[in-house]
């Protein structure tokens, strides 16, 4: 998908938030994020679309705390998660995606952000659907299209998420198959670092499932073993990958 497609997919997401958050209860429990509420989630990611959207638009040169920035805080409501999201998407949508900026991801231009918040809020999206017993779906090419962007983006990640710095090895590797669109990606663990590469190559162990299946439990929405990905080989080796790469 390209940066347009990506705003597209934002805007459908954007909108089921709302509506979940309109929905559900403030006080409800969220279980796919430990000690938060829909109030939390929701405070949460209308503050990182207002983030994202002052960064773009500024294009910024390097990270801008959004403590700087006098971000609206609220209420939180549904109305208030439109808001924010309308005034992101504007700014991308009137952004040349080529422009150099600032992102915490490998990709340093605008296109970063609209790819970026799209999972973003997709995932809090699953996050509202779980804590009202949903179970979260999502079109397979958009589901393929997150975990390819969170598998490009996890190196650079570690400065929020530092277990991220344990997924080191020996020279293992995992094989992670989407059967429901045929994207495939290699995860190789060496002692100073690990590589993600595209496509299927020989494995010390496999993943395969439906692509929505697989970035739920990549993002730690749904444990392994209630999934149904089927794992081949070395079963402790996907648990430790799982365990250390979520972002946090």
């Amino acid at each position: 998908m390209d940066h347009l497609e990506h705003c597209d997919h934002l805007a459908v997401e954007i909108e089921r938030f709302a509506a979940l958050v309109e929905t559900v209860s403030p006080s409800t429990p969220v279980p796919s994020c430990p000690g938060w509420t829909v109030d939390d989630v929701a405070l949460h990611l209308g503050s990182v679309h207002r983030w994202a959207e002052h960064l773009v638009r500024v294009r910024a040169a390097a990270r801008i705390g959004s403590s700087e920035m006098g971000l609206d805080a609220g209420p939180v409501d549904g109305e208030w998660i439109r808001l924010g999201g309308a005034a992101l998407l504007g700014t991308l949508r009137a952004s040349d995606p080529t422009d150099s900026m600032w992102a915490w991801g490998s990709d340093q231009h605008v296109r970063f952000w609209s790819r970026r918040q799209l999972h973003e809020t997709l995932v809090h999206r699953f996050d509202l659907e779980i804590a009202v017993g949903h179970h979260p779906a999502a079109a397979a090419n958009v589901a393929a299209d997150t975990i390819d962007e969170f598998l490009v983006n996890l190196a650079r990640a570690e400065y929020f998420s530092p277990t991220v710095a344990l997924l080191r090895g020996s020279g293992e590797s995992i094989v992670l198959r989407a059967t429901d669109t045929g994207n495939a990606w290699t995860l190789r663990l060496d002692p100073d670092r690990f590589e993600v590469l595209a496509g299927e190559q020989r494995a010390t162990a496999s993943v395969s499932g439906r692509a929505v299946a697989m970035a739920l439990v990549l993002y730690r929405r749904l444990p392994l073993a209630d999934s149904d990905l089927k794992v081949a080989g070395a079963r402790g080796l996907v648990e430790f990958w799982v365990a250390n790469s979520a972002l946090e």
